[in-house]
C-alpha cells in the first residue's frame, strides 16, 4: 500500500485548521511511551530494561531521547507528528502508571518485558485502613516523590551540556498533575477483587478511600504547580479505566462525586477523560453531569453511536484496536479505519484518529501505513 507522506508544513496546516474549529482532515496521532523502544530490538540494540532505566539517570535520558527520535523518524511516517528534528531536544522522566499506588506505599515490580507495575499493599482487610495514615498534605515530602525528584536532578546533571543527534538537550520539569482515577488507584492499592467487594460490602470505606485518593491528587497537583510555576501547563484531564468494571448506577451513586471533586478543584481547566475498555456507556453521563468535553477511548467502541450520544461539539479520540494493528492484515486495518471514519464520528469536526489505545511495540509497519492511508483518503472534510 503506497502512501505519500504529507510534509511537516502540510501536517501543521491540518492541526491549525483542527484547532481553529474548521478542520480540513482528521488529524492522526499515535500515543506512545518509551516501551515502544525498550521492547524493540532495532531501537534498543543495547538491551536496556525498564528496571535499569529506572535506576540509572544517564540511561533514562538515553531512553527518553531514543523514544523522541523514534516518534519523529519512524512514527512520523504514519501520523501527523512532525518528522524534522527539533532545534533542542526535550527529554522526559517517565514513571509510567505506578506513581499513585507508589505514592501510597505500594512496592514497584519489574517483570521481564513488561512496563512497571505495583503490588497491592492494603489487600488485607485487617490493614486496609492504614492507607489513611499516609500524609497527603505535604506531597513534595512523600518518600516516593522525594526519590523521584532526586532522580530528576541526576537526569538534569546528565542533560546539562549534552547533545543528541548534534542538538542540545533540555530536561522537561517533572510533575505529577493528573490522576489515574479513584476506582483504578483503589484497585491498585486493595486489589481489584477486594475493592469491587468493598463497593458493595463496605461502601463507607470505599467512599473514604476514593475521597482520600482524589484529595491527594488535588493537593499534589497544586503543590507541583506552585513548585514549577509557569514552567508546566495547566492540565485539565483525568482517567479511571477501572470504571469499566462497574454499572452505570454504581458509578453515578458512588464514584461520580469523586470525579466531580477533582474537576471542580480546577474549574478553570478543560475537562478531558481517558477511559479504556468497554466504558462508552458512561460517557453521556460524564458529559452531562461532569461537563467532560473530550474523551479518549480504548476498545470496544461504536464510534458512530458515540457521536450520536455525545453530540457534535464533544471531542473524541479513537481508532482501530491495538490487537488488530498488531495481528491483523494491512487490508483489515484499512477497512476498519475506513469504517470508523465513515461511521458519523467525523460529524462536527471534533474527532482525532489514534490507535485504541496506546501503541504497542513492534506493530507491523504496513499496518501503521494502512491506518494513515485510510485517513488520508477517507478522513477529508468536504465543504
Amino acid at each position: 500500500m503506497s502512501v505519500t507522506i504529507p510534509s511537516d508544513q502540510e501536517k501543521a496546516v491540518v492541526w491549525q485548521a483542527y484547532h481553529a474549529g474548521n478542520p480540513t482532515r482528521v488529524p492522526v496521532v499515535l500515543l506512545t511511551n518509551p516501551r515502544v523502544v525498550l521492547l524493540n530490538e532495532q531501537w534498543n540494540a543495547e538491551g536496556w530494561t525498564f528496571e535499569q532505566a529506572a535506576q540509572d539517570a544517564e540511561m533514562h535520558v538515553k531512553v527518553s531521547l531514543q523514544h523522541e527520535l523514534y516518534r519523529r523518524r519512524f512514527l512520523g511516517q504514519f501520523c501527523d507528528n512532525q518528522m524534522a528534528l527539533p532545534e533542542r531536544w526535550s527529554a522526559n522522566m517517565t514513571v509510567y502508571n505506578v506513581y499513585e499506588a507508589a505514592y501510597f506505599g505500594a512496592p514497584i515490580d519489574f517483570s521481564p518485558n513488561q512496563v512497571p507495575d505495583t503490588t497491592p499493599c492494603y489487600a488485607d482487610d485487617a490493614t486496609k485502613h492504614e492507607v489513611f495514615n499516609v500524609d497527603i498534605e505535604n506531597p513534595l515530602e512523600n518518600p516516593f516523590i522525594r526519590n523521584c525528584m532526586k532522580f530528576w536532578e541526576e537526569m538534569k546533571t546528565v542533560c546539562d551540556g549534552m547533545t543528541f543527534e548534534g542538538r542540545p538537550v533540555d530536561l522537561v520539569p517533572w510533575a505529577l498533575c493528573g490522576t489515574d482515577g479513584p476506582v483504578t488507584v483503589a484497585c491498585n492499592l486493595r486489589g481489584a477483587d477486594n475493592f469491587m467487594i468493598d463497593l458493595v460490602a463496605d461502601p463507607e470505606y470505599a467512599d473514604r478511600l476514593m475521597g482520600h485518593i482524589i484529595q491527594a491528587a488535588i493537593i499534589r497537583r497544586k503543590a507541583f504547580e506552585s513548585y514549577w510555576g509557569d514552567r508546566i501547563g495547566k492540565q485539565g484531564g483525568m482517567a479511571d479505566d477501572s470504571c469499566a468494571m462497574i454499572s452505570n448506577t454504581m458509578y453515578e451513586q458512588q464514584v461520580l462525586s469523586h470525579h466531580c471533586a477533582f474537576y471542580e478543584a480546577f474549574s478553570d481547566r478543560g475537562r478531558h477523560m481517558h477511559l479504556c475498555g468497554d466504558a462508552t456507556r458512561l460517557f453521556p453521563l460524564m458529559h452531562e453531569q461532569l461537563g467532560v468535553m473530550s474523551f479518549d477511548t480504548g476498545f470496544p467502541v461504536d464510534h458512530g453511536a458515540l457521536r450520536d450520544q455525545l453530540g457534535d461539539k464533544v471531542e473524541i479520540f479513537g481508532g482501530p484496536q491495538v490487537g488488530l494493528l498488531m495481528n491483523g492484515t494491512a487490508d483489515q486495518v484499512f477497512q476498519c479505519t475506513k469504517s470508523i471514519l465513515q461511521s458519523g464520528v467525523m460529524r462536527g469536526g471534533r474527532f482525532r484518529l489514534r490507535e485504541g489505545n496506546n501503541l504497542p511495540p513492534n506493530v507491523p509497519e504496513e499496518n501503521l501505513q494502512a491506518m494513515y492511508a485510510a485517513c488520508l483518503e477517507h478522513g477529508v472534510y468536504t465543504a
